[in-house]
């Protein structure tokens, strides 16, 4: 893990692009009241099942307010495929992650403003904040340099989503076949006011960082 935390200290240039880069945000929580009460993601150690139900029931009610929702994908999704999949939703976040055979990657928060031209965007945005990352180790600039070629690539990295709508919508989006779950927040919570954390389609049973001892492959 000391790789990944080096990996992580590398990575506060990229705020000026606007692009978050969180060295898997589930391995450090927020800081209580750093952001606010509301909270969106597993918790660091929870059980799979517990979140997935957890989420589940967030979802309960007849209200029309809309809401804060993180989508988590059962696997690893392309942009393309997600513009179909989150039609008449808006997207305010994308995160994605380029999973290496037990090498730890970061996961890569990208903002969005509403469109489908700017989802389309958002990873074209995410390799080039890779392209950037100044790491002090080998071992964090071959990771970085693997995950951006990778997405440049337009691999299948998209993993969770954060959307806006009413539960109705988000019952319906959470029955679609991609889908692993849908979180909701309460209507009151408000943009910027709360934490995301991912849960990654490798989380199974545990969510806890996986190893970091293999090779990490070439661009």
């Amino acid at each position: 893990m000391r790789e990944g935390r080096w990996f992580a200290a590398g990575l506060g240039a990229l705020v000026i692009v606007l692009v978050v880069v969180v060295a898997l945000g589930w391995a450090r929580p927020p800081r209580p009241g750093a952001i606010g009460t509301d909270r969106l993601g597993p918790d660091s150690g929870e059980r799979v099942a517990d979140y997935l139900e957890r989420a589940e029931t967030s979802l309960a009610g007849g209200d029309t307010d809309p809401r804060w929702a993180l989508v988590t994908l059962r696997a690893g999704t392309t942009s393309d495929a997600v513009v179909g999949i989150v039609v008449g939703l808006r997207v305010s976040q994308v995160l994605y992650h380029v999973s290496l055979d037990r090498v730890y990657t970061p996961v890569i928060t990208v903002p969005v403003p509403a469109g489908t031209a700017a989802l389309r965007a958002a990873q074209p945005a995410a390799a080039g904040a890779m392209d950037h990352v100044r790491a002090d180790d080998d071992r964090s600039r071959r990771i970085a340099a693997v995950s951006a070629a990778r997405l440049h690539a337009d691999c299948a990295c998209v993993v969770n989503l954060v959307v806006r709508g009413t539960l109705a919508q988000l019952r319906g989006l959470a029955s679609h076949e991609a889908i692993r779950s849908v979180q909701a927040l309460p209507p009151d919570a408000s943009a910027g006011g709360f934490a995301v954390l991912p849960l990654l389609p490798e989380q199974l049973d545990v969510v806890a960082p996986g190893p970091d001892d293999g090779v990490v492959p070439d661009p």
